[in-house]
């Protein structure tokens, strides 16, 4: 080897050396930037287990439910999301342990097939609404959620009702049964309520997705909490976030009427530091379940913990490439890094400093973890040659005649280590050993995916040459798709079966007085009931089954109280193992059925019946302390020809539900029924009281439509006369 080699490589070597000092110094103060976090959070446990838990309770999901239920509105915002927002309705249905809520989801004009989806799932869940942005997409989350706010406001005036907490959720979320009781637990009190945020976990070699379960795990599982009692502020994740209704209408004063910045890319983070700003009071609620039942269902792993493994969370896939991971990172370190310091600059308190610097440092900090990575692999390349080949050229190690580098070296190692067991740890306790293993060398990856998630911020900042014109770059979603077939209008399905003709069902639609279609044919005498449920069962892929009201048992009656039969017009009609089996005239709501069912502790389900069985059902079972003689004697001569099919059949047909004839004739819309629904008490008072106390319908409305279904009721009292 030549000697001006020689000294190249000595020089080299040299200039390693000295970097290696640089380095190993910068992530010395890093590691004690992170130890200082650490060592919070494990006093603060500590202190919390001896000075506070040995003297009160932990919380439980007990005092959850001695908290009535206040209205909540969920916004999501879905731009290409076919098949994932019905997804995400079905499974809040069905497990949310919680009525008092409406999901409003935020689609585009230029996005028909979302659109499309989001019809279909309101036709199966009528508290799902959707609303259409004024601008085409894709414009920023921020203006998407502005949209969806306007609908919220709109239909708080239509149903007279005040929401008292604005969730944000993505359309790809899984939420925990318990969340709505949890906000409604905090609400009003709090301003600003984040649960934590635990992803799906991928395969084993899923390094790229699986570096989003670390980073979630260790920070909502400890950095945050230590934020919230260090500095009272908390950042919004974007999902799981619950603004107060004051906290929204601060929000919108201070925007002229537009809550969200449309500009932020990470809007959800600003509003953090804006109520804070504004004396509002922000927590981060991590509230764990005893009842295993009421958390999400998973899998038990061994080093799962109850505390961490049954907490009300949010999950949800990541990005499981690199392409769209870099994407996703580089947005947010756009709208924390570059935007956070040009629209929040810093705070009033050294506490809040400290944690915004710690949001910042992360555009040097993964440098600086890629160039360790860079020099560890460079020394391990030399070494490696000095094994291959025994008889090279030898330089001096870089550690040697340097006690400084090796102090630090050393110290950086045990720093290193206590940085694998705290996010080990964290991941351990949610998602089991495997995953906490797995924790350490996904660590590596991190720091590859974070440095060019940095590298691409940066230069798109440089391009648009300011941080503000930086487009919104959406995040692809994955969800089990929910697909639903095109919905053949009732009328069509009647023709195509051969029972009317087009010329009939033109009559019955251009019909003078104001009908259902179904129940317009069935007095004509076109088709009879059991026709027309059939029909209307295939149109809304639901079940059928004939039934006589007056041949139940008692003993099935006794099953459902009065106050749930009436209040969701539902009959007990049978019983098929633990499931009761409920009848109703029209589709009931998987929320509503959720409710049915936790209140029954036990299963149910519900099929349709032909039109009329379960209003003279209700009647005669369920009768109320208003009802008219002339309705109970038509009652009793029914119940004694209850073998009269026909009779039962022409009685029926004048069978009509007073919310019924309020949305054939457009007064009230099913959504805004459904709504006023949900605080209707039907001991105190009939529906149409209540419609009249909430100022949804007019005294003068109620007159005129009890009036129309008190003219069907003579219709049938007339043919039972005629029987009796």
């Amino acid at each position: 080897m030549s000697l001006g080699l020689v000294d190249f490589l000595a020089y080299v070597l040299f200039a390693l050396k000295l970097l290696a000092i640089v380095l190993a110094s910068l992530m010395f103060l890093l590691g004690l930037d992170d130890l200082f976090i650490d060592l919070v959070y494990w006093l603060r446990k500590l202190v919390r287990r001896f000075r506070i838990y040995d003297k009160y309770a932990r919380a439980d999901e007990r005092r959850l439910f001695d908290v009535p239920e206040k209205p909540l509105a969920i916004m999501v915002p879905a731009w290409h999301e076919v098949g994932v927002v019905g997804e995400m309705a079905r499974l809040a249905a069905s497990t949310l342990d919680y009525e008092n809520y409406q999901i409003f989801v935020g689609t585009y004009p230029n996005d028909p097939s979302t659109q499309a989806d989001v019809d279909a799932v309101c036709l199966h869940f009528p508290n799902v609404h959707k609303v259409i942005c004024a601008r085409p997409g894709p414009t920023s989350k921020a203006d998407c959620l502005n949209n969806i706010i306007d609908a919220i406001l709109r239909f708080q005036r239509d149903a007279r009702i005040e929401f008292a907490g604005f969730i944000l959720h993505d359309a790809e979320d899984v939420i925990s049964p318990m969340e709505l009781r949890l906000f409604n637990y905090l609400l009003p009190n709090k301003d600003m309520i984040q649960i934590p945020v635990y992803p799906f976990t991928p395969q084993w070699h899923g390094f790229t997705a699986g570096h989003y379960v670390d980073e979630f795990a260790e920070n909502h599982g400890k950095d945050v909490i230590v934020r919230e009692a260090l500095s009272g502020q908390v950042p919004s994740a974007g999902v799981g976030t619950c603004f107060s209704r004051r906290a929204i209408t601060a929000l919108l004063e201070d925007g002229d009427g537009i809550a969200f910045d449309v500009q932020s890319l990470t809007e959800d983070y600003d509003i953090g530091f804006r109520l804070k700003q504004k004396g509002m009071k922000c927590i981060f609620a991590r509230y764990s379940m005893n009842d295993p039942q009421l958390a999400l269902k998973r899998e038990w792993r061994w080093g799962m913990s109850r505390e961490f493994a049954q907490v009300i969370c949010v999950r949800e896939h990541f990005p499981r490439d690199w392409q769209h991971a870099i994407r996703q990172k580089s947005r947010w370190i756009v709208g924390i890094v570059f935007q956070g310091t040009s629209n929040l600059g810093w705070g009033h308190t050294k506490a809040l400093n400290y944690f915004l610097w710690r949001d910042r440092r992360g555009l040097f900090a993964y440098l600086l973890s890629f160039l360790v990575n860079l020099l560890f692999l460079v020394l391990l390349a030399m070494w490696l040659v000095t094994v291959i080949a025994p008889h090279a050229w030898r330089f001096p190690s870089i550690l040697s005649d340097s006690p400084v580098l090796v102090t630090l070296l050393w110290l950086n190692g045990l720093l290193l280590i206590n940085r694998l067991f705290q996010r080990g740890y964290f991941v351990t306790r949610y998602y089991g050993i495997i995953e906490g293993l797995l924790s350490a060398p996904r660590m590596m990856w991190s720091n590859f995916v974070n440095f060019f998630a940095n590298l691409r911020a940066l230069r798109q900042v440089l391009e648009m040459g300011d941080s503000r014109r930086v487009a919104w770059d959406k995040t692809t979603h994955e969800f089990p798709a929910l697909t639903t077939p095109m919905r053949v209008p009732l009328g069509h399905r009647l023709v195509a079966k051969g029972l009317i003709s087009e010329a009939q069902l033109e009559a019955a639609l251009t019909s003078p007085v104001r009908r259902r279609l179904g129940r317009e044919l069935l007095l004509r005498g076109l088709i009879d009931s059991e026709q027309l449920v059939q029909a209307l069962a295939e149109q809304l892929e639901l079940e059928w089954a004939p039934l006589n009201p007056f041949k139940i048992a008692p003993e099935l009656i006794a099953q459902l109280p009065r106050r749930l039969a009436i209040h969701y017009a539902v009959l007990p009609v049978a019983e098929e193992g633990a499931t009761l089996v409920l009848a109703s005239e029209g589709p009931v709501s998987q929320v509503a059925l959720g409710v049915i069912s936790r209140q029954l502790k036990r299963p149910v389900r519900c099929q349709l019946a032909p039109q009329g069985r379960v209003a003279l059902g209700l009647s005669y079972h369920y009768p109320s302390p208003w009802q008219q003689e002339d309705t109970r004697q038509m009652l009793a001569v029914l119940a004694r020809h209850q073998n009269d099919e026909r009779l039962l059949e022409r009685v029926s047909h004048h069978q009509v539900m007073l919310g019924a004839l309020l949305q054939v004739r457009g007064i009230l819309p099913s959504s805004l029924f459904n709504q006023a629904l949900i605080d209707f008490n039907a001991e105190q008072m009939s529906i149409g009281e209540h419609l009249v106390a909430r100022g949804m319908i007019t005294a003068e409305v109620l007159y005129e439509t009890l009036a129309e279904q008190a003219t069907e009721q003579q219709v049938a009292y007339q043919i039972v006369r005629e029987v009796a």
